[in-house]
């Protein structure tokens, strides 16, 4: 159903419009209405359909110029606002970053301080490391002492076995003759 006037000798517009459309969907609109004014006679009642056909494309036109800038406002304000958004994310890193810095030399002094108090204790300190160092020398000798004395024995053990399995194959052999 159509709003557009048209006679018999001129087709339809909105066909004209259906099929141009499904044939070439890439054509611009300027292209399909200068099409659609060329296909018939001009006479009056082609020159009305002509001049709805006109405003119709112009308003559709308008509609979707308007619609891209729409779509274009909001990109725009997308990016906008993610932009504002890590703009305030690295404020807020770099000021976390400042406290940081800061909270690390005070530590730094505090570490330097305590180890210049200390250096008067150094020879206390520095006894008790070697008892410790001197214990653990002496652990570490007894347990090798232990594995000594293991080792040998494993030895001892093995030539024992090494003997049996000696006098094993003799009398074997001797029982297979």
């Amino acid at each position: 159903m159509s709003l557009l006037p048209h006679s018999k000798d001129q087709p339809r517009i909105t066909n004209s419009i259906q099929s141009s459309t499904a044939a070439a969907p890439t054509k611009s609109l300027r292209e399909k209405r200068s099409r659609l004014f060329s296909n018939g006679p001009s006479d009056v009642s082609n020159n009305t359909s002509s001049n709805h056909a006109e405003s119709y494309f112009l308003r559709r036109e308008n509609r979707l110029s308007a619609k891209k800038k729409a779509e274009e406002e909001t990109l725009n304000n997308d990016y906008q606002r993610m932009y504002e958004k890590a703009v305030g994310t690295n404020q807020r890193l770099k000021s976390r970053l400042e406290t940081s810095k800061q909270e690390l030399s005070m530590i730094e002094d505090q570490l330097q301080r305590a180890q210049k108090g200390r250096s008067g204790d150094c020879s206390s300190d520095m006894l008790e490391a070697e008892q410790k160092e001197s214990w653990s020398l002496k652990k570490k000798i007894s347990d090798m002492e232990d594995q000594l004395k293991a080792k040998e024995e494993l030895k001892m053990e093995n030539q024992r076995l090494k003997d049996e399995n000696g006098a094993l194959i003799r009398v074997i052999t001797k029982l297979s003759k």
